[in-house]
């Protein structure tokens, strides 16, 4: 049977949102508790990591990591919204580019950067989404923000103007913001046509679940949800008898030996399970995240 806690990777479907398919899950698994790992727009397809119940604790976890993608961009073609699902503002001539030449400029995209936020996006501005604001004809002052680039390669298609590619990026970066910065970089415009999500940190969306998967699984009584430990894979563990597990439920702050680099570690039981995530207090340690022993499946 399902349980009520734990990682959960939904394949999502393109025309609905992210809380649209958060709406769905807690529908289904009859939990109110659901939050996701980063947004993905009505247009784009793939990965949306969940956190089910308790392990909503956790999620900021996930929401820090790199993310991949794919699509496509549509050069000579500029929109307000920056992608496929804006209107148009401008047409301009593509400029004829090898695959050398257009790989030659999203390398020197690579590496930290700031990047301003478009006004099509959710981000709040004096309390309001700045899409709201864009709905308005309001255009307001946007503070850059620090991304960092790691992946970034484009392959051409049959039609001359639209350009298949691939990035790994931070947290935090808009794809269409900077595919647009590539069009102008290549003596044009552009806007993000698709968009597919293939990785969030280590999950995967070869990992994940359609909508129509998840709802079959449920009905036959299979687990859908991963261990909650999955969320701090990233982060340094240390194994607690039973006595510093007794003493971490209850609140208190624990003295480790072991040298850890990282200000927040993850803390496991003596049979694998996630206890919790423990953060430094000067010599010491304090529960930070606690987890009940009946929170969710094991991690063996």
């Amino acid at each position: 049977m399902t349980t009520s806690n734990g990682l959960l990777l939904i394949d999502k479907p393109q025309g609905i949102t992210s809380h649209d398919v958060v709406a769905r899950v807690r529908l289904e698994l009859g939990e109110r508790r659901v939050g996701h790992a980063g947004t993905l727009d009505p247009m784009a397809t793939g990965l949306l990591v969940l956190a089910v119940g308790p392990s909503t604790r956790l999620l900021r976890f996930a929401q820090s990591e790199s993310k991949r993608y794919i699509g496509t961009v549509t050069f000579g073609v500029a929109t307000d919204s920056l992608d496929a699902d804006g209107q148009v503002l401008e047409r301009r001539a593509v400029p004829r580019r090898s695959d050398v030449e257009v790989n030659d400029v999203a390398r020197a995209m690579l590496g930290p950067q700031h990047q301003t936020p478009p006004m099509v996006s959710a981000i709040k501005v004096g309390g309001r989404r700045l899409h709201a604001l864009a709905r308005e004809g309001v255009e307001v002052e946007r503070a850059p923000r620090a991304i960092t680039i790691t992946a970034f390669s484009l392959r051409a298609t049959d039609a001359p103007e639209v350009w298949e590619f691939d990035v790994t990026c931070s947290v935090g970066t808009y794809v269409r913001v900077l595919l647009s910065d590539l069009a102008v970089r290549l003596g044009t415009v552009g806007h993000l046509s698709s968009l597919r999500r293939l990785a969030s940190g280590d999950h995967d969306v070869a990992d994940a679940l359609t909508l129509l998967a998840f709802k079959s699984a449920l009905e036959r009584g299979e687990e859908v949800l991963k261990s909650p430990r999955l969320f701090v894979n990233g982060l340094e563990h240390v194994t607690l008898n039973a006595d510093e597990e007794r003493r971490v439920r209850v609140g208190q702050h624990l003295e480790l030996h072991q040298p850890f680099e990282a200000d927040e570690i993850a803390a496991i039981s003596e049979d694998s399970t996630l206890i919790g995530v423990l953060r430094r207090r000067g010599e010491k340690w304090k529960p930070e995240v606690v987890l009940n022993s009946d929170d969710g499946p094991e991690s063996r």
